[in-house]
């Protein structure tokens, strides 16, 4: 009996076990610090998790498909100097600095998607390349110089990560939206089916006439236009951009699409369980900031939140929390 029990326990572990840590994690800081729970703390975690989050959920569709996008942080970096750096030229503008912006970071996804789609080449491989080349193209564009607006008085920009509606900061809005049209498109749609069916059999996916690599193309075309929202938020909330703003979020982006769920190994995951990883991956930062640890811990702690969601997620694969096999 007690066998059977341990083995319940690790079961329910291996499925849940992430968010019964969040909710010991969430009521150990509470009693730390009551500021953790208060409202507007609570806001502040959610809309400094809104850029994160935008990227995260593109980056979903990635995963779910049996890939995976490493170049996200780089890419954003990209977005954000060229939107800022068209801002200011007088030919563009913010009227045409945003819809440029957003048809040049595609086409980079693009790019990708056709590298890994129809080319059959390795995701790991092609997007940790593309991370170094983007992150040339972004210094190359900028002459290796940040981008400032320089009369941030004079202009609307600032709207998509400075403004609010009704109460609701916008980038809050922006997240809360694409989040919802995005899980509709993933889990209402047949080709939200096609990307499920492509990332847990590619092979049994071609025969049965689902186009494998259009599939694969266009979760790398999602995942970019991810990017550039997010690249647009981060420009428009700071109205600058250093060239590395974006440089790292790769791991976080990836930490929070697993801690959601989605399997590295493709074919299970959601748009909603994103969105709770990528609070929880929010509030556990913020609660180390709280507690008085720097700000360079929340590497180790992301680190750590990687390994414990990769080995929850093999767990969930055997049903188990060990292996039988030591």
């Amino acid at each position: 009996m007690a066998e059977k029990n341990l083995d319940a326990v690790g079961r329910f572990l291996a499925r849940q076990g992430i968010l019964v840590a969040f909710v010991l994690f969430m009521v150990g800081f509470s009693l730390w610090n009551p500021r953790f729970i208060d409202i507007d703390n609570v806001f502040g975690v959610i809309r400094s998790s809104a850029i994160l989050g935008v990227m995260a959920l593109g980056v979903t569709f990635v995963v779910i498909g049996g890939n995976l996008d490493l170049s996200v942080g780089s890419l954003m970096s990209f977005s954000a100097i060229v939107v800022l750096d068209l801002h200011e030229n007088p030919a563009f503008g913010p009227y045409l600095a945003i819809p440029v912006m957003f048809a040049m970071t595609m086409a980079i996804g693009a790019l990708i998607g056709f590298l890994v789609g129809y080319l059959r080449l390795n995701s790991l491989i092609v997007t940790l390349g593309m991370l170094s080349a983007i992150h040339g193209l972004t210094l190359t564009w900028s002459g290796g110089q940040n981008m400032d607006i320089a009369n941030q008085d004079a202009t609307w920009f600032g709207v998509f990560g400075r403004g609010t509606a009704l109460g609701i900061p916008i980038p809050v809005l922006i997240f809360g939206l694409l989040a919802a049209v995005l899980a509709i498109l993933l889990a209402k749609t047949p080709f939200g089916r096609k990307v499920y069916a492509v990332g847990g059999n590619g092979t049994a996916a071609t025969f049965s006439g689902i186009p494998r690599a259009r599939v694969v193309f266009f979760t790398y075309i999602i995942s970019s236009f991810c990017v550039a929202t997010a690249g647009l938020i981060q420009a428009s909330r700071t109205m600058g951009a250093q060239n590395t703003v974006g440089q790292g979020m790769e791991l976080e982006v990836l930490a929070a699409v697993i801690l959601g769920g989605a399997s590295l190994l493709g074919g299970s995951g959601t748009v909603f369980k994103t969105v709770i990883g990528v609070l929880i991956l929010g509030f556990i930062q913020n609660g180390l900031l709280l507690a008085g640890l720097e700000f360079y811990v929340q590497f180790v702690v992301t680190w750590v939140i990687i390994i414990l969601a990769v080995w929850l997620d093999i767990a969930t694969k055997r049903g188990k929390l060990w292996s039988a096999i030591a």
